[in-house]
């Protein structure tokens, strides 16, 4: 598995997530469960993201424009999941956050796949790409347990 695929199973699994809590009424523990497990990958994701495979592609010229708008889009995310994390999760602002949330969060990830990855393929080459998936896949754990 590549950089590529490994970062695509984590984009899938938030895309469920966002669907799952959407799907959720009211401040239920189901929708605490799935908003606490959405934070938690969303997070670690990014932070593992962006010290294996935008710290790579960030070395290359060609790389830094497009890495560099992916880095702020996190944080963008970022700050609006410590947003709904302050507010009250059974209000109407709660779900508008949400939808906004879900709706930067899914043009990030298109975003990625679409036109950062093909552009990361020519400039990353296929041993590095399988190096960077491995790397990713250890942060990222590292991530989770701190």
């Amino acid at each position: 598995m590549d950089i590529y695929d490994r970062l695509t199973k984590d984009h899938d699994r938030q895309r469920e997530l966002l669907r799952k809590i959407s799907e959720t009424e009211g401040d239920s523990e189901n929708r605490r469960r799935l908003f606490a497990a959405l934070k938690e990958e969303a997070d670690s994701h990014a932070a593992a993201e962006e010290q294996t495979f935008y710290a790579a592609l960030i070395e290359k010229p060609d790389g830094q424009e497009k890495a560099r708008h992916s880095i702020a889009e996190h944080k963008d995310a970022n700050d609006l999941l410590e947003e709904l994390d302050e507010l009250d999760m059974g209000s109407g602002g709660w779900l508008q956050k949400l939808k906004k949330l879900r709706h930067e969060l899914e043009h990030h990830v298109k975003e990625e796949e679409e036109e950062v990855f093909p552009l990361a393929k020519t400039l990353i080459d296929e041993s590095r790409a399988q190096d960077l998936a491995k790397k990713f896949e250890a942060r990222k754990r590292l991530e989770k347990s701190t």
